[in-house]
């Protein structure tokens, strides 16, 4: 490719709407164009990486043995209400209506209509396994679009799903895919991580993330350094700090802590350790008669977080809010600030963190304003709880598989697997006959990579004050060729050509920078874009038969002989 056949178009300074630094690098290196909130144009430049990108998932996908088809963007609302999940999915699904009146969806993914097509076409066991994925644009109507690619409404994503017989068979499809996952992440040369995860609104019993590892990244990852575990944060198990609960050794006392609603407070004004009080968050859970509904109280210590989805995943718990304050008053008698499990007004559903489980001579709330109870103990002072796992993990904590202590990094989702089973398959009665005749329900995985979104995460973990660091796999183009004085000298000119062909002929994805800019204005154009090798030729060089070589990450240039300059080339390529 010659630039003067191309299309460049860098910009200075990023846009005052662009936020992140993939946002702005990708801006600003003319890869996307801004249409509309979280909806852009894919420019020349950032198309090529985009379409690396999906070589390399492809060529995998293809290996694995899943077979592409292509499914439409354009869906009828009858297939998502069989699943239930046209309302369920709420304002991110964008509904449309055609002239008849009829109602569509834009598809944010593909699970009900590739379920269609298993149930009209695999009639058999025999048919069975097969895995169908495609690379398509979806829509996601997000509330809040930020972050350019990386939280868009628009986007394209490769999403594939496995149909088995039974559950040993979707576990071998499922280890098939992520083997698949872990390739192609390492083909495009990231640091990445896969860890255990919740399956959130997509459903089934099992699922795993792959995530680009940055310090920017949104997502929170829990690892252990001395195993192999490894979880998103709301997947993440938190076990009891205390192993064993130590004996009371104080009496139960109503403590006077005027003014002091917050534990951090509390402690400080008791002269204790914020780790002996306990924290009090209610929930309300609906009913279909509101004289019905539930009120509980989740007890986690003073220090430790709520995870609002492990709370959602305690029995009874599926469908809660946060309570109001009017609620608290009339369960509890007092305002938020002082509230705890001992004497509360109207009975509630305590459950305790297996930390707090695991507490003695604690610090609560009392139910009654500007009060608390110290020396607080399970079972003389009240009831033993339900215990749950209910907080997020904190680094140091003990590792759930007891091979060492816990870290946390950032990342970005990038990927996701997931063992559906027949979440969908009996809703929509996909089937197949089994060897005695007799109809199965499919068995379902699921598979995602966020094809754009890939090269957000990728800038995010490779940048400088230059611009972007392509890995070479990614990048819009391998090798720059950058001649000085393209257009005044012949003998430039006539080496550059010569080297252009020869990298062309050896398959070698070049650009030759044949526009006439000025050398500072050039670097700087390829520094932004992210090409990660450059050659530099002009007369100086010529006269010494060399020419320069310069990686991206590299602070200096090196010189290597005109004569070697393919064969070099090739060699930093491999």
């Amino acid at each position: 490719m010659r630039a003067s056949r191309f299309f460049i178009s860098t910009l200075k300074e990023a846009p005052s709407d662009a936020e992140i630094v993939s946002h702005k690098l990708m801006m600003r290196a003319g890869m996307i164009k801004r249409l509309g909130s979280g909806i852009y144009t894919y420019m020349p430049m950032g198309l090529r990486v985009i379409r690396k990108v999906e070589a390399i998932v492809r060529e995998e996908m293809n290996r694995s043995g899943a077979v592409e088809l292509l499914m439409p963007v354009v869906q009828p609302a009858e297939l998502w209400q069989e699943t239930g999940r046209w309302d369920k999915m709420g304002p991110e699904l964008m509904r449309v209506k055609d002239r008849h009146g009829r109602d569509f969806a834009i598809q944010p993914t593909s699970e009900e209509v590739v379920t269609d097509v298993a149930r009209t076409e695999l009639r058999s066991y025999k048919q069975l396994p097969v895995n169908f994925y495609h690379i398509q644009t979806k829509f996601r109507d997000e509330r809040r679009p930020r972050f350019g690619l990386m939280r868009g409404r628009e986007f394209t994503m490769k999403d594939a799903y496995s149909f088995d017989r039974d559950v040993d068979g979707l576990k071998k499809s499922y280890q098939i895919m992520y083997d698949a996952y872990v390739r192609v992440f390492t083909r495009f040369g990231l640091q990445f991580r896969a860890v255990a995860a919740d399956n959130g609104a997509i459903g089934g019993s099992g699922s795993h993330e792959f995530h680009v590892i940055a310090a920017t990244g949104e997502d929170a990852l829990v690892y252990c350094p001395t195993s192999d575990y490894a979880a998103n944060m709301e997947a993440a198990e938190a076990v009891a700090v205390n192993a064993t609960r130590g004996a009371a050794a104080e009496a139960l006392s109503k403590t006077a802590t005027p003014g002091k609603a917050k534990c951090e407070a509390v402690a400080e004004l008791l002269k204790l350790p914020l780790e002996r009080t306990i924290k009090s968050i209610v929930l309300t859970v609906e009913k279909d008669k509101p004289e019905d509904k539930e009120v509980w109280l989740l007890l986690l210590r003073g220090d430790h977080e709520l995870n609002e989805v492990k709370a959602g995943k305690i029995p009874g718990l599926a469908n809660y809010r946060f309570a109001n304050e009017a609620e608290i008053v009339e369960w509890f008698g007092t305002p938020p600030g002082y509230l705890g499990p001992i004497g509360t007004r109207k009975p509630v559903k305590v459950v305790a963190d297996r930390t707090v489980a695991s507490m003695s001579d604690f610090v609560c709330g009392a139910n009654e304003a500007d009060f608390h109870y110290t020396g607080a103990n399970w079972g003389r002072d009240l009831p033993e709880p339900v215990v749950a796992d209910l907080r997020n993990v904190v680094e140091g904590d003990a590792s759930p598989d007891g091979k060492g202590v816990l870290a946390i990094q950032r990342g970005i989702e990038v990927g996701h697997v997931f063992q559906l089973g027949t979440a969908y398959s009996e809703s929509m009665k996909a089937t197949y006959l089994d060897e005695a005749g007799k109809p199965q329900p499919l068995q379902m995985g699921c598979y995602g990579i966020g094809i754009t979104r890939i090269l957000g995460a990728a800038i995010e973990q490779n940048f400088d004050d230059k611009g972007i660091i392509w890995p070479a796999t990614l990048a819009p183009f391998e090798v720059v060729l950058c001649p000085m004085g393209y257009d005044r000298s012949e003998a430039v000119k006539a080496e550059i050509d010569k080297l252009y062909d020869a990298l062309l002929a050896a398959g070698v994805d070049v650009i030759l920078d044949d526009r006439g800019e000025r050398p500072g204005a050039m670097f700087a154009d390829w520094e932004l874009i992210g090409v990660p090798h450059r050659i530099v030729i002009g007369d100086r060089g010529l006269k010494d038969g060399q020419i320069e070589y310069q990686g991206r990450r590299d602070t200096a240039a090196t010189p290597v002989p005109l004569a070697d300059a393919l064969a070099f080339i090739q060699g930093k390529l491999a």
